[in-house]
């Protein structure tokens, strides 16, 4: 008769990803002629567990280079921006163990400026797109069935000596995909 253990490991208990566009508006110096440019830089941020939803906070700067004084002069403005994400957890494990959650989180797709256009009243308007994925990890319980009495000589003849590795195929995997 079969017997079951319990084992305890750390696991996926919750995943979500989030995609999000936004609007900023950056306020010039000089009244501009023409966009040369815009680039979202110095991304970073942390995130935690609040609640049942994985909070992403962090900042990047907006970088707009423009001509101005009819298209004679150029100046760049930069503006860093704060923004907070809240991810919903697409699915949960509340079989935990422990309270004692760890929150991993990678970006997707790193913040950048997917539009950027100046308003009639001569303000740029900055579009940019960012994507997150977030995953918490925790203890959970796993059953697993044990083998009855297993015997090691059962398993003397599943050993491969050097000779059965000679005729390994090492292209196996990457024969039959397309590049």
């Amino acid at each position: 008769m079969s017997d079951y253990r319990q084992i305890i490991t750390k696991a996926v208990v919750g995943k979500g990803r989030k995609y999000t566009q936004c609007t900023h508006t950056i306020n010039p110096v000089h009244k501009p002629t023409s966009i040369l440019g815009c680039w979202v830089i110095n991304s970073c941020f942390d995130a935690e567990l609040v609640d049942k939803k994985v909070e992403i906070c962090g900042t990047y700067d907006i970088s707009i280079w423009y001509s101005y004084a009819d298209n004679t002069k150029t100046e760049v403005v930069t503006e860093t921006v704060n923004f907070t994400d809240l991810i919903q957890l697409k699915y949960r494990n509340d079989q935990t163990v422990s309270n004692d959650f760890e929150v991993c989180a990678q970006v997707l797709q790193q913040p950048n400026c997917v539009e950027a256009n100046i308003s009639p009243s001569g303000k740029f308007v900055v579009q940019v797109a960012r994507e997150f994925l977030a995953e918490v990890i925790g203890e959970t319980k796993l059953w697993v069935m044990v083998a009855e009495h297993v015997k090691e000589e059962e398993f003397e003849d599943c050993e491969l000596d050097d000779a059965e590795f000679e005729d390994l195929d090492v292209n196996f995997f990457s024969e039959g995909e397309e590049e």
